[in-house]
């Protein structure tokens, strides 16, 4: 068991890498053609609204509750579990058709809402309403893909979910390309590759779901009863998986009224933090969830509490060097990947604060991802979902607090702080309840990493350069001097854990504490 999780995490952090990959380039090419511009903002905070709204009908609340009933009706009803598939998908096509039309009839309202900084400029307004309406179609696609991928992700087919979202990115890079310099409006013609990208990535899930024959025909059963058992765990899921999107309404809601280009500045940095976020702790979650589900139906307490423990120290070999690499390589990764065209200099500096600070929170956000399905796998949904609350008050309070002296960095730094939060207290009610029990060797797997990591830093400190010197470098330059400073990092860390006594085979579950 323990060798097929690794597996499966290896392949979807794989293809999950594949699709930041592509993320990252189209975001390059973005912040090459709109750089930080009213146009930028206009787009990402139109974007953020059907992604909020997906987070809930998507691989959010939704999957969350989905994956465990599903995964217990196919351990032992395969008739019930295509039924069971079938009225979910109608239930939920229904629900996202409608909301997709509301979201198109009130955009203005939406937006005002989501922005209403942006009620004092007419143009930026209308941009961004206008963007908003061509993507909210978007919704329905995409929801529909979320709950394809977690059918295959129970049935253990990964790779095709975790590659899907490379269709997105290349529909956007393409519409830049092609439909930017064709329409009168730039955002318009991003909003556009969103719709595309949707329709597609729907399309992309059908082959695999009818391989599977779990292909749907929609209905509307709402008397299912584990169609019921869905929406009444989804409701309280809906806070507690939402609590990243919840927190970056506020903080968009906050940086409508800060000057020009903190939305962009916010969102560059954003998906740098993302990266080892997505490629690791979505990848690892998407593996965790539907294995914890399993031992919950067919396994004991011991093998559950250990399967935690497994992960959350692959959460600790990852995510702590990823927050002091990345607070370190701000200016570097930044200058290298977007400054050029309309991204300038000044953008780097702007980004980069943010970057530092949302780096701090890297641990936390890959711990909830890890937590949180210790309880949906248990379908407990209302005790994450009341953590999320105290989350969220704690983000909205230090934004407050912080945005008036740090500007969009306090923004940044008050999602580090309620992300630490949030997965402190999942653990500690996991511990309490005797859900999760740590196994043994605990400090002195925690000691190598702190060595480890101590020595890549000292690594990264020797190899770098003033950040005048970054700005001043050509492309080629600075790729090559950032690839010393990644490759003297990463070896400097990975031979330090050998040199300690820390082997992959000790990684392996049930090994862990050795």
């Amino acid at each position: 068991m323990s060798k097929k999780l690794l597996k499966s995490t290896a392949i979807v952090s794989f293809m999950t890498l594949i699709s930041r990959v592509s993320g990252l380039v189209r975001d390059v090419v973005m912040a090459s053609i709109l750089g930080s511009s009213g146009v930028a903002d206009a787009f990402f905070v139109a974007f953020r609204i059907p992604n909020f709204l997906r987070r809930i009908f998507g691989e959010g609340a939704f999957s969350q509750a989905f994956v465990p009933v599903f995964s217990e009706l196919t351990e032992s009803n395969t008739l019930e579990a295509q039924k069971f598939v079938n009225a979910s998908a109608g239930i939920l096509a229904l629900i996202t058709l409608v909301l997709t039309v509301l979201g198109v009839v009130f955009a203005p309202f939406l937006v005002g809402l989501y922005a209403p900084g942006y009620k004092a400029d007419p143009v930026q307004m209308a941009t961004t309403v206008d963007a908003l309406r061509f993507m909210f179609p978007y919704l329905f696609c995409i929801s529909l893909v979320a709950m394809s991928a977690g059918v295959l992700n129970t049935l253990n087919r990964f790779a095709v979910p975790a590659v899907t979202p490379v269709l997105l990115n290349i529909c956007l890079i393409l519409a830049m390309w092609v439909l930017v310099p064709l329409m009168d409006s730039a955002a318009r013609a991003l909003a556009v590759g969103v719709l595309v990208a949707g329709v597609l990535q729907l399309a992309f899930q059908i082959p695999s779901l009818r391989k599977e024959g779990y292909l749907p025909s929609f209905s509307l059963d709402t008397s299912n009863p584990s169609v019921k058992k869905v929406f009444s765990l989804m409701l309280p899921a809906v806070f507690s998986v939402s609590v990243a999107q919840i927190n970056m309404f506020v903080n968009t809601v906050l940086a409508s009224f800060l000057v020009t280009g903190s939305v962009s500045w916010l969102y560059y940095s954003d998906r740098l933090m993302e990266f080892p976020v997505g490629v690791f702790g979505i990848a690892l979650a998407s593996v965790v969830l539907p294995s914890l589900s399993k031992e919950h139906v067919t396994g004991s307490p011991e093998s559950f509490s250990s399967m935690m423990d497994w992960a959350l120290r692959w959460v600790i070999l990852i995510a702590v060097p990823a927050t002091f690499a990345l607070y370190l390589l701000a200016t570097p990764l930044l200058t290298t990947i977007f400054m050029r065209n309309a991204f300038s200099a000044n953008d780097v500096v702007m980004s980069a604060l943010a970057l530092k600070a949302f780096s701090i929170g890297i641990c936390g956000f890959i711990f909830v991802k890890v937590l949180a399905p210790g309880f949906f796998a248990r379908q407990d949904t209302k005790t994450p979902m009341k953590i999320a609350v105290v989350s969220v008050a704690v983000n909205v309070v230090m934004s407050l607090i912080l945005v008036k002296s740090l500007q969009h960095t306090g923004l940044a730094l008050a999602i580090s702080i309620a992300a630490w939060v949030n997965a402190t207290l999942l653990l500690v009610v996991l511990l309490i309840r005797g859900v999760y029990t740590p196994e043994q060797g605990w400090l002195w797997f925690l000691c190598r990493i702190a060595l480890a990591v101590a020595i890549m830093c000292a690594a990264l400190n020797f190899f770098s350069h003033p950040a005048e010197s970054w700005y001043q470098w050509g492309l080629l330059d600075r790729i090559l001097r950032l690839s010393i400073l990644v490759a003297a990092g990463g070896l400097s860390y990975c031979l330090c854990l050998l040199a300690l006594g820390l082997r992959p085979k000790q990684l392996l579950l049930g090994r862990s504490r050795q």
